[in-house]
């Protein structure tokens, strides 16, 4: 099979032709429509995510039919389409498993990481880890779902339903948050790169309240915000345009150092939460909603062994939206 393979961090991914997976007991064989390109994925390849698997097929953001299954794989049927996100396995057994907390599990694998992901034609997964699509959204369209979607969501459960919520960075996932978000009632306050025209435009074109550069105020104090930016600098930024009592909802994988700043900024009863990865109820209730909520993801398809020049779009910041590749059709498979 087609695949986009990490030789070492730092370098680029180099096209190669692998055996194609086969399933274990419980896993399925999936043949890959799209999968996203999502920042994760870059800090894996930059090597900003330490020790990701030898050879490594990057990729969690994945929509496919399943073509195989193992002797135990019984929850999907030949044909069905699936999505295949970050969180590849956890264990069930540890402190943090047991408590639902298996986005913490101390033996977690994930999918584009410690596991081979979706810059293939064909990927193998768990399938108690793998969640059905809603049928309104075709399969480019829905891959961003599997991450920028699900973290999005989580982090904005988290951040509360207060009218007035912040995002700080305004891509993949922002542009997902903000239409559940409007949805819910709430209004928008987008925080971009100052001067970024194309994606304040972007933002305001999804119906942001108010939209301005990063070194600005509101112009009323949010109730919450969520930082999808990799900058730690925007941490102290973000808990000064809040409000008393409000939260600051850190949502990247992985973030620059945050700066010291004044304990005045936090005592006013302020919190700061990380989102670390995603759970399996995380996935089922993201994707309810995502059927009811007419969710636009906005997209750019590009060809598969084209995986260098999506990160380095990325990289640039010259997306709007979510890079998703597709793998060459092969009629007679």
């Amino acid at each position: 099979m087609k695949a986009m393979i990490l030789t070492q961090p730092g370098a680029p991914l180099e096209p190669a032709d692998l055996p194609c997976p086969s399933p274990g007991p419980t896993e399925i064989l999936i043949r890959v429509s799209a999968c996203g390109v999502c920042r994760t994925d870059l800090h894996v390849v930059d090597g900003e995510l330490a020790s990701p698997k030898p050879r490594l097929v990057p990729g969690h953001e994945i929509v496919g039919r399943v073509t195989a299954a193992g002797s135990e794989a019984t929850r999907f049927k030949i044909g069905d389409r699936i999505g295949v996100p970050w969180l590849g396995w956890a264990c069930g057994n540890c402190e943090f498993c047991r408590r639902s907390q298996e986005n913490l599990c101390e033996s977690a694998r994930f999918t584009g990481y410690q596991l081979d992901g979706g810059y293939a034609e064909f990927v193998k997964a768990d399938e108690r880890f793998c969640v059905p699509i809603p049928e309104r959204y075709g399969d480019v369209e829905a891959a961003p779902l599997l991450c920028a979607g699900l973290i999005g969501y989580r982090a904005l459960r988290l951040a509360g339903d207060g009218p007035r919520l912040g995002l700080y960075g305004f891509g993949a996932s922002a542009h997902i948050v903000i239409q559940i978000a409007r949805h819910r009632g709430q209004e928008a306050f987008v925080f971009t790169v100052p001067g970024d025209a194309e994606a304040q435009a972007f933002a305001r074109r999804l119906g942001a309240a108010w939209v301005g550069g990063s070194d600005e105020m509101p112009p009323a104090p949010l109730d919450a915000a969520i930082i999808f930016a990799p900058v730690g600098d925007l941490v102290p930024a973000a808990l000064r345009a809040i409000r008393k009592g409000g939260t600051v909802i850190c949502a990247g994988i992985h973030m620059s150092d945050i700066p010291r700043f004044p304990y005045a900024l936090l005592w006013p009863e302020r919190t700061i939460h990380a989102i670390a990865n995603l759970t399996r109820q995380d996935a089922e209730a993201f994707m309810a909603v995502a059927a009811e909520v007419p969710i636009h993801t906005e997209t750019l398809a590009i060809p598969l062994d084209q995986a260098n020049e999506a990160l380095a779009r990325l990289r640039g910041g010259q997306l709007t939206g979510a890079a998703v590749l597709v793998p060459p059709r092969d009629p007679a498979v």
